[in-house]
Formats: C-alpha cells, sequence, structure tokens
C-alpha cells in the first residue's frame, strides 16, 4: 500500500517529465523567416493541408524564380516558369523543402501559381491557376489564365480534373470552404474589372455564379476564407496590406476599416507589407501564413534583384473588438494540431 501511495504521489512529476519535451518545443518562437525556399528563394502564395497517411502538414506554394537576373528590370518572365514547391513540418513551425510538386501536362504547364488545397471524405483536391506560355510584361495583349482542378489521394500523384468554366479566360486565386449547404469557391477575376467573385457547387466539380454576385467593391486577389471565434472572414491582398471582410454566412460580407500587415514589420526578413496568405486555424487559435518581398532588406541595397525574393512569415490572427488583429513583431508559440476531420 506505502509503495502505491508513493508512485501516486509521484504521478504528475512522471508526466511532467514525459510531456516537457513537447513543451520545451512549443516554448520557441516561430521563427523569421519561417520558411525560405532553398532553391529559387522565391516562395509565395501558400496553401496548407494535412497529411493524413505521413502525419505531417504540407505546404504547396507558388515558387518563384527570385534568383534570376534579367537585363530589363522590367521583365516579369520571373513570375513566370514557375513551379509549385513543396515542405512539410510536423508542427506547423518547423519546415523542410520537399521538392516541387509533379502534376500531368495535360491540365497543367510551364507557369503554375497559387495552389489551393483542400481535403474532403479521403480525396485532396487542388485548384491551380494555370497561366499559357511565359509573359514579360503584365497585362500583356492576348495574355489569359485558368483555373484548373486536380485530385489525388497522397498529394503526390495528381489526376485531372476539369478547367472551371467562370465566365472569363482571365482568373485566378481559388480558395474553397464548405459552407452549410454548398461548397463556394472565390477567385479573383480581372474581366472586364478586377473583382472577387464566387461560384458554388454541390460535387466539388460544377460550380454555377453565386446569387450574390461580385464579393468586393474593389480590386482584390489571392482571397482566403476560413471560419474562426463562430464567424466567417475572408482576407484577400489589394497590395496595400489585407482587405478583411467577416460574415454569419460565408455569404453576406461587411468589410473591416483597418488592413492587416500593412505596416511593414520591424524585424529582420519581415519589413515589407504582407501578401496572399493562408491561415490554419487550430486548438481554438488562427495563424497567418504569408509571404514578404525582400526589397527592405540590406542586401537590397547592392543587389538590384534582391527585391524579388520571398520568404513565409506566420503570425497569430486574434479577435479583438470584432475585428481581426495582427501583430507581425510579436514572438507566436504554438504547435499545429491535425485537424479532427
Amino acid at each position: 500500500m506505502a509503495s502505491w501511495r508513493k508512485t501516486w504521489r509521484a504521478l504528475p512529476l512522471l508526466l511532467a517529465c514525459a510531456i516537457a519535451p513537447g513543451l520545451a518545443a512549443a516554448a520557441e518562437p516561430a521563427p523569421k523567416p519561417l520558411y525560405r525556399d532553398p532553391v529559387l528563394d522565391g516562395a509565395a502564395d501558400v496553401s496548407i493541408v494535412w497529411d493524413r497517411a505521413a502525419h505531417l502538414w504540407t505546404m504547396f506554394y507558388t515558387n518563384r524564380r527570385a534568383t534570376l537576373r534579367l537585363p530589363d528590370p522590367a521583365d516579369v518572365a520571373w513570375v513566370h516558369a514557375t513551379p509549385i514547391g513543396v515542405a512539410t513540418s510536423a508542427d506547423g513551425v518547423t519546415w523542410r523543402y520537399k521538392g516541387e510538386a509533379s502534376f500531368p501536362q495535360a491540365c497543367t504547364g510551364v507557369t503554375l501559381w497559387a495552389p489551393e488545397l483542400f481535403y474532403e471524405q479521403g480525396v485532396y483536391h487542388l485548384w491551380l491557376t494555370i497561366v499559357p506560355g511565359v509573359h514579360h510584361r503584365w497585362g500583356e495583349p492576348g495574355a489569359t489564365t485558368k483555373i484548373v482542378h486536380l485530385t489525388s489521394a497522397d498529394l503526390s500523384d495528381w489526376t485531372c480534373g476539369e478547367t472551371l468554366d467562370l465566365g472569363s479566360d482571365l482568373v485566378i486565386d481559388a480558395s474553397v470552404v464548405r459552407l452549410k449547404d454548398r461548397y463556394r469557391l472565390y477567385y479573383r477575376d480581372s474581366r472586364p474589372k478586377t473583382r472577387l467573385k464566387a461560384v458554388d457547387s454541390q460535387d466539388l466539380q460544377t460550380w454555377t455564379p453565386a446569387p450574390e454576385g461580385d464579393i468586393t467593391k474593389s480590386a482584390a486577389e489571392g482571397p482566403k476564407v476560413f471560419r474562426f471565434k463562430g464567424r466567417w472572414w475572408l482576407i484577400a491582398d489589394v497590395w496595400k496590406g489585407l482587405l478583411v471582410l467577416q460574415s454569419k454566412d460565408g455569404l453576406h460580407w461587411t468589410e473591416q476599416a483597418d488592413r492587416l500587415l500593412q505596416t511593414p514589420g520591424a524585424l529582420p526578413t519581415d519589413r515589407g507589407i504582407g501578401q496572399h496568405p493562408d491561415v490554419v486555424v487550430s486548438g481554438g487559435r488562427a495563424f497567418i501564413y504569408y509571404f514578404v518581398h525582400q526589397g527592405a532588406e540590406p542586401e537590397a541595397k547592392d543587389d538590384p534583384y534582391w527585391k524579388q525574393r520571398t520568404v513565409i512569415q506566420v503570425a497569430e490572427l486574434k479577435l479583438v473588438g470584432g475585428r481581426l488583429a495582427v501583430d507581425r513583431d510579436a514572438p507566436v508559440k504554438f504547435r499545429l494540431r491535425p485537424p479532427r476531420r
């Protein structure tokens, strides 16, 4: 009996020792930058999903050819012929480069942008923006873009699905969510003027225009829609920080007065505006993964091409007085939990 009592009294200490390594790991703030592509140094437009088989978080991202030095500084070919990079993490904090994603040529092409990953009932879905060819100026005559749908059982081998019929040949940046009675895909359409729009589906394959019309009144891109603290939120890149909309039903939106990540950060590699993010909600907390150009860094003073480089950062979103807020300079300590579904 005495031995049993000693063991019982020691149990809290034993448990503390058992979980201490995990707590120690979680106590370290996320690094800045969170992630840097080791090959092209142009990681942007991230999308993150939990790999059920590997038990790892997997990040797909547009991998811009940031180290390319073109003779003409106005040439934007470096943002074309872009592969999709892949990185993995056990906790959402420490990421390892895994190479480039491989897709069927039949439905993709040389320039791949803005991956959107979505898991549903044993299938990984991916929506990719496809740019036919390589362009040297923004807005070149005849330039088109499209969004294609692919599926996979393992995030490695992909099967072509449909090219989305969105009534436009200049669409980019899908964001997909499951609402109460439908799936909804948000995207940017640049014809006749740049706006965020949405389409609805019952099966993730056949889409019809959302009856609400344009989601935004002004130009935006890179939408990300997620649920947090009992509300739906839409964050979008307006090139001067991130626009924030909120909604009770994910259909009708109210704009927040202030923008996120508009003011450059104070810490190295995070001294530009935050752009085109993903958001992961885990354990009741929300974490925004965004990219930042490196033009404000010391290296850019001697290297005019340094501004092409982009890195991934992470910060925590908080609900303050009914609005989303973020302090990009504050240390963020967390470990992403595997999703319940």
